[in-house]
């Protein structure tokens, strides 16, 4: 590793300041060091070119250590998230931010690039022990201290073993500190003086011995040092790669048999024009080279070549090749590049030998490869899938624009399931807004999806022949003003290939590329108007063939195709003359949105069919990766735009709310001493885009909007004022949103077209005729058997929707994020344009994320889970902990370790630690006493086997013995030594054989006699429990139940239950309707009053007979009821209605229906009051025996206006009853019952309090309960 430059962590800055932190990045920058840490998190610059190696040894390298002991890399991180996901068995997430062109794509497939192979570094090295003592060479002039070795150096070479002691310095800032780069002043130490410490060392706990990997700081005594350790072995250094692009250059010193295919030499990348991408040069030779691979079986000596799949913006599959021959066969090692174990090739040489004998026979590529495939493992099965699932989607799924030439046009969220051994067992993959709009409207200098240059320009004649394709760009006019790329031709290849690895059969490719090139020809329909004999406006398609082509890809009649596209709410006949004809825009509109949809559902298949091949079989812990749009500013934004900020917009306010505010308010929750840091919460900007009825996405959904200008003006109305809404003048059609990146200026031109973007549905039942398999399962609503579905949802609707699902994920799990920056604009590599970093610092809210790293904590746990983690660590906690609580046992675990108190901090309810290094320990120290204890279970295991098998042998060398000497006795008459003769015991032992086997007969017969009698009174005890009921048990209320044995107790008791359900349910069943109806209502009752109410014991044994004046047979209440659609009457009673000013009672009708609650005149029946039931949300009693209800009204303009009701009834419990099952059944969710002796009543203007007061036997004699206003407050004396 070259020379570090700079501070690793921006928290470790001497003068830490905004200035520093963007000077400390640009001198990185220069040195091509792209990655600098904030805390756990990663600060990436986008290089724009070739710039580091991704080999398998790199990832080997940062698998193997703690995320500071290797300089900063987006592979650190990424192993911090996969670390952490083994240890701690808690679902990760890795969000990449960043505005567009800053490199997130990149970075997310070197992310996808190391968790798909970090497990293969235990294929070509063993794992050490990650604390076992290694031989190191330390400075001379600093030197080694036994017992106090400092925490961190500056000055250390080599690899530096440090022996942390109890009574080191306690220094917070220490503890941060990452090893800096700088030259070693010393040079390597003697072989006695290595040994001599390392026997002084082996005397201290295990747990007080910490290894650090300090190798990354070169000086060119550890080059040196280096060099001579790795002397035996020979390196074959792989050639660079993109960091953008992920290419490789071809490595001119290999030579290989069979060389590329010269059409693909001149292939380069359209960013940073490398010859060739090694994609081109690697999957080109994978089947030859398989070949070779498997005739090279009988050698002595088989190579083991690595390969690691990347894809770059070209769709480049990168391949490293690493080599464990000696140094004299390297060139003939190096001709093979296909991965394979020593294993697998056994087996194929095996195979081949009983295949065909003869050595010198080449398989053909395809039998090479379908052999190979067969022979891989699930894990590698899976590594090729995923790469190839990033592979095709990539060429589906982004395009070249303005600001970046490899962007994706939609978000993913990657879901690689891992097993507790650290394997992927399988991903999920969910994409987002996919930009279909792209397909029909490619702005100047930008192009279109990658897929339709990579068809026209790769495939060859025979399948352009058959999709009825041209290879010329310029014919096709979703493709027209755009130039194709001699790079497409042959990311073609790999791009058709990675399908097959997916396991697509032939027929679905081929469907595929069908509706690709439908897609294309679709666009190139001309719609030519025409006046017709009625006047009308019409249109027809000019160009026949087209139609008559794209029909044979689909397989459908070209009439129908015509009809659904010409002619409105046409059906799926071929006749000509069928439904209303369109006008040429609107037919044009049509088909437009025909493109659209059929890309985007082809994509979602896609992406369904790839979740098909990938997905797990178990349900495992995730970690999830998410790379989602970057901000955009454009000189023209409309609704994409638009879109895309919103989502940005979301992303960082969830990082501000998950970090920045969550942190610290945890702090002040905690009891911890805290000072404010201050940021930017962009969460009134969100609210402006998406506050449920007023927000920018809900007045776009509102059905009145019929035009761009009517949208404006109700957008203008409803955010005018708010501090981040800004107009652009009276006569533009534009308005201004602040966003936390910047100003952007949004025109409403087509917002609403854009926003309900949907296909007629006679044109999915139209395609729904097809007899391609693909395009019915892209049309399913067009099936006639089909049930109408509800109204398709919006584009804004839907955007909304999922940002929530996908923020809910990301919620609870633990975040890790890489902040992609870009450098400059004019996408130059060493080009650092200060002004525009600066302003994406800022807008990212990086320094106080910086100052919260430096001040904070960067883990807490909880302290159950952080005492049962860690509770090992010492032995007066473990395995059990009786010394007090555990807040005693997290200090004593805390003193115990080798590390700084003050790196600890308890909470009220949290474990704090303050730098990342200390978590890395105390993880380290955990595996290593995981180590020791896993040895002491084993060692305890072995000697109990050992234990158990001596004394079995023991026990049969007794019995061997003891029948020899027997045998002995009897044959020969030789009786052992010291034995009273056998004759004389024989017959002692014959007569008590006899008495034991008197007892077990006897024991037999009890047993047999006793089981004959329980199973007797068994049989007795069923067959008269019928006889011995009393004849009134078929009530419900009867509880008796004959006596049952002692031992029948549990079955008596199952039995009793059973019966009791039985006469439960018969006596349910003896219910007619109207019966059901009154035990439901009074069931609701006693959940609702029973214990809470006085009154309610009294409503029990009465009927709720509801209409109490036989209102339902009134001819003037039957009029009444049709104009307001109140036919049943639920409840009908003149009642009291108190005066809300005197407190007077009022006789009133009150009819309570289905649907709304009405006051009538007892004597008109004119309607007074009628309030709707889903207007009513709660209803407030006293508990005591008064018969007072108020019911509370919403605030809407009927409740500002009248308030809440205040009633008094005898049959308060009944009504109260109903009132609540129809409010239920009219909203789908119970309303409020409140129960207390004070409560608020809503009175029009003014809130005014009841209180209930208990008078006495002598006051509840007198009749009603007296009611008082007394200002604001109404008392009731009951």
């Amino acid at each position: 590793m070259e020379q570090e430059i700079g501070t690793w962590d921006s928290v470790l800055l001497e003068n830490l300041s905004e200035d520093s932190f963007i000077n400390n990045i640009h001198q990185r920058y220069k040195r091509d060091h792209i990655y600098t840490y904030i805390g756990t998190s990663v600060v990436a610059l986008n290089p724009y070119h070739h710039i580091s190696e991704h080999s398998l040894e790199h990832i080997r390298n940062y698998g193997n250590k703690g995320i500071f002991q290797l300089p900063p890399h987006i592979y650190g991180l990424t192993n911090l998230a996969y670390q952490s996901l083994k240890d701690q068995s808690e679902d990760q997430c890795v969000l990449l931010t960043g505005e567009g062109g800053s490199g997130k794509t990149e970075t997310f497939k070197m992310i996808v690039n190391f968790l798909t192979h970090i497990q293969d570094r235990s294929m070509s090295q063993p794992h050490p022990h990650p604390l076992r003592k290694q031989s190191s060479s330390s400075s001379t002039s600093g030197g080694v201290m036994l017992h106090a070795h400092r925490r961190a150096s500056s000055s250390c070479s080599g690899t530096a073993n440090f022996i942390i002691c109890k009574n080191q310095s306690n220094n917070p800032t220490s503890r941060r500190q990452s090893p800096s780069p700088g030259p070693g002043p010393g040079g390597v130490c003697s072989r006695s003086r290595t040994e001599s410490i390392e026997r002084q060392t082996r005397r201290h706990m295990r747990e007080k011995i910490v290894d650090f990997d300090f190798s990354h700081h070169k000086s060119t005594e550890n080059i040196s040092t280096l060099l001579e350790s790795t002397a035996s072995q020979s390196h074959l250094h792989p050639t660079k790669s993109c960091f953008k692009h992920q290419q490789t250059q071809v490595n001119n010193t290999t030579t290989c048999t069979a060389s590329p295919s010269p059409k693909y030499l001149h292939a380069g990348c359209r960013q940073c024009g490398h010859s060739k991408c090694t994609r081109a040069q690697s999957l080109e030779k994978e089947e030859r080279e398989a070949a070779l691979q498997m005739l090279r079986g009988s050698n002595n000596r088989l190579t083991s070549s690595v390969t690691v799949h990347q894809r770059g913006s070209c769709s480049n599959l990168v391949r490293q090749h690493s080599t464990e021959s000696q140094p004299d066969r390297q060139q003939t090692a190096m001709c093979s590049t296909q991965r394979i174990s020593l294993y697998d090739a056994h087996k194929m040489s095996k195979v081949l030998a009983s295949g065909g004998g003869s050595s010198s026979v080449s398989p053909t590529p395809s039998a090479s490869s379908s052999l190979h495939r067969r022979h891989k493992s699930p894990s590698q099965r899976l590594r090729e899938c995923v790469t190839c699932a990033d592979v095709f989607l990539e060429a589906m799924g982004n395009a070249c624009t303005l600001k970046n030439n490899n962007s994706s046009r939609y978000g993913k969220l990657f879901d690689i399931e891992i097993d507790f051994k650290g394997d992927p067992m399988g991903v999920h993959i969910t994409h987002y807004m996919l930009e279909k709009t792209r397909i029909t409207d490619t702005m100047i200098g930008e192009r279109n999806f990658h897929i339709f240059y990579q068809l026209l320009l790769g495939a060859d004649l025979q399948l352009l022949k058959s999709l009825k394709l041209f290879r010329n760009v310029e014919k096709y006019e979703l493709l027209r003003n755009t130039t194709a790329m001699e790079e497409d031709r042959a990311n073609f290849h790999y791009t058709k290939r990675s399908l097959d690895v997916l396991g697509l059969s032939c027929d679905e490719t081929n469907s595929i590329f069908r509706v690709i090139a439908v897609v294309l020809k679709l666009g190139n329909f001309i719609f030519v108007p025409v006046t017709n004999i009625d006047g009308t406006e019409g249109c027809q398609i000019s160009n026949i063939y087209e139609v008559q082509e794209t029909a044979q890809l689909l397989n459908l009649e070209a009439q129908i195709l015509i009809n659904c596209l010409t002619r409105a709410n046409s059906t799926s006949s071929t006749q000509e003359d069928v439904g209303c004809e369109m006008d040429a825009r609107q037919a044009a509109s049509y088909r437009n949105t025909l493109c659209r949809t059929l890309y985007s559902r082809l994509f979602t298949w896609l992406v369904n069919k790839i979740n098909e091949t990938l997905k797990s079989t178990q349900r495992e812990k995730n970690l999830a990766l998410l790379d989602f749009y970057g901000f955009e500013v454009l000189e023209h934004n409309s609704f994409e735009q638009f879109a895309i900020n919103y989502s940005a917009e979301k992303t960082h306010q969830n990082f501000v709310f998950n970090v920045l505010r969550a942190e610290q308010e945890l702090y002040l929750r905690e009891g911890l001493e805290w000072s404010r840091i201050d940021y930017f919460d962009n969460e009134s900007i969100c609210e402006l885009i998406d506050k449920p009825s007023y927000g920018i996405l809900s007045l776009i959904n509102e059905p009145h909007l019929s035009s761009n200008e009517a949208l404006l003006l109700r957008i203008q109305q409803c955010c005018a004022g708010h501090p981040n809404f800004m107009t652009s003048g009276s006569n533009s059609m534009c308005f201004q949103i602040r966003h936390f990146a910047n100003v952007v200026n949004y025109s409403v031109h087509r917002f609403l077209e854009k926003n309900s973007d949907m296909l007629p549905k006679y044109i999915s039942a139209a395609f729904y005729q097809s007899k391609l398999a693909l395009v019915q399962s892209l049309f399913p609503e067009g099936n006639p058997r089909r049930q109408a579905s509800k109204k398709p949802t919006t584009l804004s609707s839907n955007i909304r929707t999922q940002l929530q699902t996908l923020l809910a994920i990301v919620k609870h799990r633990r975040a890790h994020y890489v902040f992609c920056i870009k450098p400059n604009e004019c996408k130059q590599s060493h080009q650092f344009d200060l002004a525009l970093v600066q302003h994406q610092v800022r807008y990212m809210s990086l320094m106080p994320l910086v100052h919260l790293c430096r001040t904070g904590h960067c883990f807490h746990l909880p302290h159950v889970k952080f005492f049962h983690r860690y509770k090992l660590l010492n032995s007066l906690t473990w395995p059990h902990f009786h010394g007090g609580s555990q807040v005693e046992g997290i200090a004593l675990i805390i003193r115990n370790l080798p590390l700084p108190s003050a790196e600890f901090t308890l909470g009220t309810k949290n474990v704090f630690v303050r730098s990342p290094r200390t978590v890395y320990e105390l993880e380290q120290f955990r595996r290593l006493r995981i180590s020791e204890l896993a040895v002491l279970i084993q060692k305890m295991f072995r000697m109990y086997h050992a234990r158990k098998r001596y004394r079995r042998m023991r026990h049969s060398q007794m019995v061997i013995s003891s029948a020899w000497r027997t045998w002995r006795e009897c044959r020969f008459g030789i009786p052992f030594t010291g034995r009273r003769h056998l004759w004389s015991l024989y017959r002692v032992a014959r007569e008590e054989y006899r008495t034991l086997k008197y007892k077990r007969q006897v024991k037999w017969a009890v047993d047999v006699i006793a089981r004959y009698y329980h199973q007797w009174k068994i049989r007795q005890y069923l067959l008269t429990i019928p006889l011995r009921l009393p004849p009134n048990t078929l009530s419900p209320l009867s509880s008796e139940w004959p006596a049952a044995p002692t031992f029948l107790l549990d079955a008596s008791r199952l039995l009793r239950a059973i019966y009791h359900r039985w006469k439960c349910f018969i006596y349910r069943n003896s219910f007619d309707q109207t019966a059901r109806n009154r035990m439901r209502e009074k069931v609701t009752a006693s959940i609702i009053f029973k214990d809470r109410k006085a009154c309610y014991a009294r409503s029990v044994a009465h009927p709720f007979v509801g209409d109490y004046v036989r209102l339902r047979h009134n001819q003037q209440w039957k009029k009444v009821c049709a104009e307001t659609n109140d036919q049943y009457v639920v409840f009908a009673d003149i009642i009291n209605k108190i005066a809300r000013s005197s407190g007077k009672f009022v006789p009133i009708l009150l009819v309570l229906s289905t649907s709304s609650l009405l006051l009538l005149d007892q004597r008109t029946l004119q309607i007074k009051y009628r309030v709707p039931a889903s207007e009513i949300y709660r209803m407030s009693l006293s508990p005591y025996l008064d018969d007072i209800a108020v019911f509370h009204v919403k605030a809407s303009e009927f409740g500002r206006k009248k308030g809440d009701f205040v009633f008094q009834t005898g049959h308060v419990i009944e009504i109260v009853t109903k009132m609540f099952l129809v409010i239920q059944n009219a909203t789908g969710k119970p309303p409020e019952i409140h129960i207390s002796t004070e409560f608020e009543a809503n009175f029009g203007q003014q809130t005014v309090i009841f209180s209930f007061k208990y008078g006495g036997m002598s006051d509840l004699a007198q009749g009603p309960p007296k009611v008082t206003r007394k200002a604001n407050r109404m008392e009731i004396i009951v």
